[in-house]
């Protein structure tokens, strides 16, 4: 068969293998829930069953005279299998929880099962096509590499499809159907190929035979190696990220890059790999030196990472014109910097331990081994580095003993083999000494030192948790000195006074206007404890309860200042450590308000609690005239996103309202039944002590001041939303959305305000109402104040704010932002 054949259709197998996975991983968060430990055993039912298959079908290949039509059945089953799971995923979570609550661990056998078998056929095919393509003569370490790099260029192909193209395009099962006829294609050329080609040679093998002492051996180390380049990628994908985004984008071009680090080495290799005379030596170097690079490129990180990544945006931009190009241009440095001389050598690797297996007649047994294997080792790296190594040594210390351990790997390679090549044993120990030498020379602290760096401030609380690194800096100026919260290197809430108004109206404007008397209240995003910690100044809650993802945040909250001890002291509140999606499901309880506080809606992942769905799952728990708020961010995604959130919002619940809460800040307010504002019961509720205080701190002084800062109702809402698509689980919009355009916040504020309506208030009276008008008049100078910065109006941003500070110069909120505390 023509050696460019198998090479395109691994290519498409890879690329539709990477759909199907990104795909999976994405409905796993919604069925298991995003909590670490349970995406990773999820996830793990997908390499488990690569491994399976690798090793099984690998087997059966040996013993086929026509390998291609196994392989055509193999992609023909991967389709159907992929796009029943992507399916089913889609409809399992209500599925699993029950199952979860009633049989244990015994659930987790469905998303074992839904994602595991169609992996197992994936497993297969790249030792089926490597025993298919033997018949041309060449050794297996160049025929296996030459497969195996253009198999990891279509997975680069599919981890950019994606996000790029298939999913903003067609949604997650469109996106599963595209992948889905990519198989069929690949398994129609097989079909055709197959026609063609001679029957390949069997070799008998005896039952019980035993693999050779030095075949045994490569497959230990290279499981071995596999784990430790798993954890390799663990500890990158928290270190990488202060230099990127929790954009979808950047994950996925962080992946490329990786991939492209292992296609680019087996190219290589695979191209030299018969003709090498030290098989072992090489092999041993190659791991050791993946080691000793991955430790060199985190010691030589700095703030000039930065530098480079502006200059990089920059030219994209002068040439492409995209701020998306620009932006991937900055993943693309900062990935670039710290996997691709690592992964080169990782990539290379494969093809020498093929080299070191090679047994003619065997091919597809002894490929399929180093897949399961490897396979199998990355399984139990990826678990091992993520929830003890980092949680107990760190990310530079881990970093550290997974490159001695390499060194150690590709020492034993050299000593325990057949290499007799003095260089390949120097090289070896020298490795494993600069190893130890950086390990020795670089500081535990160094993320936490690059992050106060790249982000201004001092760290006074730093943790690298089994879930991503947790980190607070002391940022400000003296008397406007305030706390911020990073997460993964990217910051999400502080402690500011504007961040402290809109949290605590987060949680109390939302109690003020209840038709009822609220007993119990949930909070989704722990935070910084504001928006929690405000519900505890609400006379009359019983039950307050709050969702957090991550422990270290929780731990974090005694550095922010407003939160009332929630998280330390605040022995009320009940906090269930896992994500609010998973809280929902796993619990029938019903609240009198749910309030959501994600972080910002582009993020990646967090797009599940912001679509329609979310919001559907979240109306089930409510109490007959309960509530839902939902934070609306202006300045975090452009005016196509919001209006695609704010139409999922809509079409979740039949009564809506819009609330402003700060100058960059909305909230969304639904329910099942009429949400009315009755002026009298919102005065009386305010005037609680414990309520007018937590509120007056924050520039919120009396109810007027409350019933001011409406916006609008479902019909105004409507108007703004227009003929916007909702964000649903199937279509994750604004996950993949445009990249935020320049001064986006200063087109969409004004537009939301131009539709502003008056507040239907019943009970008001006529000083009431005026009070209402002269608090929203003021806040709307104040606003228009904040759009002239943007815009660069000096005049105008002066004319209103000396008539603001004028009429209520005392007012904590205007006072601040006068005084430039951002």
């Amino acid at each position: 068969m023509p050696a460019v054949w198998p090479i395109a259709m691994l290519f498409l197998s890879g690329a539709a293998a990477l759909v199907y996975q990104l795909l999976w991983i994405k409905q796993l968060s919604l069925v298991v829930g995003v909590e670490v430990y349970a995406v990773t055993i999820a996830v793990s039912a997908f390499f488990a069953g690569l491994a399976v298959g690798g090793f099984w079908l690998g087997l059966r290949a040996d013993r086929l005279e026509r390998p291609l039509r196994l392989y055509a059945a193999l992609e023909v089953g991967v389709a159907v299998l992929g796009v029943a799971a992507t399916w089913l995923l889609a409809h399992s979570a209500p599925a699993f929880a029950r199952m979860e609550n009633s049989a244990g661990a015994l659930a987790w056998v469905l998303p074992f099962a839904l994602v595991g078998l169609p992996a197992v056929l994936m497993g297969g095919t790249l030792p089926v096509l490597v025993r298919a393509c033997m018949q041309a003569g060449r050794g297996m370490a160049q025929t296996g590499g030459r497969l195996y790099a253009a198999n990891t260029a279509g997975a680069i192909a599919g981890a950019l499809l994606a996000p790029f193209l298939l999913l903003p395009a067609f949604g997650v099962r469109g996106s599963a159907l595209a992948a889905a006829a990519i198989n069929l294609l690949v398994a129609l050329l097989a079909i055709v190929l197959d026609h063609g080609a001679r029957n390949a040679d069997i070799v008998d093998q005896p039952k019980g035979e035993r693999l050779p002492r030095h075949i045994r051996l490569a497959l230990i180390l290279y499981a071995v190696a596999g784990g430790i380049a798993l954890g390799y990628e663990v500890v990158w994908s928290q270190v990488i990220v202060q230099f990127m985004s929790t954009r979808a984008f950047a994950f996925a071009v962080m992946l490329a890059t990786y991939l492209g680090g292992l296609m680019i080495g087996s190219a290589i290799y695979s191209r030299y790999a018969d003709r090498i005379r030290d098989p072992w030596g090489a092999f041993g170097v190659l791991i050791a030196l993946a080691g000793t690079l991955a430790l060199l490129q985190l010691a030589v990180l700095g703030t000039w990472l930065m530098d480079v990544q502006r200059v990089a945006a920059s030219t994209t931009l002068g040439l492409t014109d995209s701020r998306l190009a620009a932006m991937s241009a900055r993943f693309a440095v900062a990935s670039a910097c710290l996997v691709l001389a690592p992964t080169l050598a990782l990539g290379a690797a494969f093809p020498a331990a093929l080299r070191l297996c090679a047994q003619a007649g065997h091919e597809g047994r002894n490929v399929g081994s180093i897949v399961a294997l490897n396979t199998l080792g990355g399984i139990a790296g990826t678990t091992l580095t993520g929830f003890a190594l980092i949680p107990t040594f760190g990310l530079v210390r881990t970093l550290a003993m997974l490159g001695i351990a390499a060194g150690v790997v590709g020492w034993v390679a050299v000593y325990g083999g057949a290499s007799l090549q003095k260089r390949a044993r120097m090289a070896t120990i020298g490795l494993v000494a600069c190893s130890v030498a950086i390990a020795v020379v670089m500081s535990p602290q160094r993320m936490a030192e690059l992050l106060s760096q790249a982000r201004g401030g001092a760290v006074s609380y730093y943790e690298e948790s089994r879930g991503g690194t947790v980190a607070v800096l002391q940022q400000g100026r003296q008397a406007n000195s305030f706390h911020r919260l990073y997460i993964q290197g990217v910051s999400n809430s502080g402690d500011t006074l504007p961040s402290q108004r809109y949290m605590r109206l987060q949680a109390l404007l939302p109690l003020l206007i209840h038709k009822d008397a609220p007993k119990s209240a949930l909070v989704i995003g722990f935070g910084t404890g504001i928006t929690a910690g405000a519900l505890s100044q609400y006379p009359g809650l019983e039950h307050r309860v709050v969702a957090e993802l991550l422990p270290a945040v929780v731990r974090a909250a005694g550095q922010f200042q407003g939160n009332y001890g929630a998280g330390t002291t605040d022995k009320g509140l009940d906090i269930r450590l896992r994500d609010g999606r998973r809280e929902l499901l796993a619990s029938n309880q019903t609240y009198d308000l749910i309030t959501l506080e994600p972080p910002p809606p582009n993020a990646s992942g967090v797009v599940n609690l912001y679509s329609r769905d979310f919001y559907q799952l979240a109306g089930s728990r409510l109490n007959t005239n309960g509530l839902v708020a939902q934070w609306w961010p202006l300045a975090t995604q452009n005016n196509e996103d919001s209006q695609a959130m704010v139409r999922a919002f809509l079409d979740a619940y039949p009564y809506a309202t819009l609330w402003t809460t700060e100058l960059h800040e909305m909230m969304l307010i639904g329910s099942y039944q009429p949400i009315t504002l009755d002026a009298n019961e919102v005065a009386r509720r305010f005037n609680q002590p414990s309520v007018a205080r937590a509120l007056g701190e924050v520039g919120v002084s009396n109810s007027a001041a409350v019933l001011a800062t409406w916006v609008g109702d479902r019909a105004m809402l409507e108007r703004y939303a227009g003929g916007a698509d909702a964000v649903t689980d199937d279509h994750p919009s604004i996950e993949y959305g445009n990249w935020l355009r320049t001064d986006e916040f200063s087109r969409v504020l004004p537009e939301v305000l131009a539709l502003r309506t008056d507040a239907p208030l019943q009970h008001a009276t006529p000083e009431l109402a005026a009070d209402v008008t002269q608090e929203n008049q003021r806040l709307m100078a104040f606003y228009d104040a904040g759009l002239a910065v943007y815009q660069g109006d000096q005049e105008r941003w002066g004319r209103n704010l000396d008539r603001v500070m004028a009429e209520d110069g005392n007012n904590p909120y205007y006072r601040w932002m006068a005084g430039g505390g951002q």
